[in-house]
């Protein structure tokens, strides 16, 4: 540990920044060291804590210290915050978050489903009535999201709407370049800002989303909050099948590690995706059939033309 530290100690006074880079180093140094006052912490107990040194600590808090992740991680467990406290600035969490957040973690799984649907039901802001006329598809490419989907608005008289399509038509590139430019990041933005306009804008539509919307928490949420949602699954080998049938034959190379990697990916999400209202396999069906099952999960007063009822 203390090679760690010395080698970022060293390397410290001869990094050169730029003026964005200063100011970074500034704030984060303001932030430390006003946690540690807040605290009652003098610079010697933090350094003790945290296994920092007092002189490198001083350079930190004093804008000049270029720290690692792992400094900044041993910093922040001592002075008991989230490290995102100390890099982004984030403000600390209430009391009475903290403590219901250590509540939850003591719970299992199907307790943590019920205190979220309890959470959801006295404090959630959805419109029940409203989020019914919003039918959103959720699930990995290739279950039919598109297909289904334009089938199910055309039969309810409503838009149908990819969240994809539209984050390319709002930024006016391809979401190959949105990832080349912007990143990750960047890409999941855009998609929030998507989202919030075509809930906003639409009181009914069918809306395709992509097979990752689940990995952005608050997008996910936002999207559970405001639609029905649906979840599209079949059989890892039909999701192979149907993408290489849109004419993407990149999986077909290696095909022994897609399937694994299709696999595991299917198995990182199904809890976000089991968070649907409904699901609907569409595993061994014809599109027909697969429709009829779809509309079978929609709830009654989705149509353009007719109210929707209350719960």
């Amino acid at each position: 540990m203390s090679g760690i530290i010395l080698q970022a100690e060293t390397s410290a006074s001869v990094i050169v920044h730029s003026s964005d880079d200063g100011a970074f180093l500034t704030a984060l140094g303001d932030r430390v060291r006003e946690l540690r006052a807040r605290r009652g912490m003098t610079r010697r107990i933090l350094a003790k804590d945290s296994g920092v040194s007092e002189r490198y600590l001083a350079q930190l808090e004093g804008g000049h210290g270029n720290a690692s992740l792992l400094i900044l991680r041993q910093i922040a467990g001592a002075l008991d915050v989230p490290l995102e406290a100390l890099v982004a600035g984030a403000p600390e969490p209430p009391a009475d978050l903290s403590h219901a957040v250590e509540l939850l973690r003591r719970l299992g799984p199907e307790q943590l489903g019920e205190a979220r649907a309890l959470l959801q039901r006295t404090y959630g802001q959805a419109d029940d009535a409203a989020r019914r006329g919003r039918i959103a598809l959720i699930g990995l490419r290739g279950a039919g999201k598109t297909t289904l989907g334009k089938l199910l608005a055309e039969r309810l008289g409503v838009p149908f709407i990819e969240l994809d399509r539209e984050i390319e038509r709002e930024s006016g590139v391809s979401l190959a370049t949105i990832f080349d430019f912007y990143g990750q990041a960047g890409f999941r933005r855009m998609e929030r800002r998507c989202l919030d306009r075509i809930v906003e804008e639409q009181s009914r539509f069918v809306l395709a989303t992509g097979g990752s919307i689940v990995s952005e928490p608050a997008t996910f949420e936002r999207l559970l909050d405001a639609c029905w949602t649906v979840w599209l699954r079949a059989a890892p080998a039909e999701h192979m099948q149907r993408v290489v049938a849109q004419g993407d034959m990149r999986p077909m190379a290696g095909n022994r590690e897609s399937m694994a990697d299709l696999q595991r990916i299917l198995t990182g999400r199904e809890p976000f995706y089991r968070r649907a209202d409904a699901e609907v396999d569409t595993s061994a069906r014809t599109v027909a059939e697969a429709l009829e099952a779809l509309i079978a999960a929609v709830p009654a007063g989705a149509r353009r033309d007719g109210p929707v009822p209350p719960a």
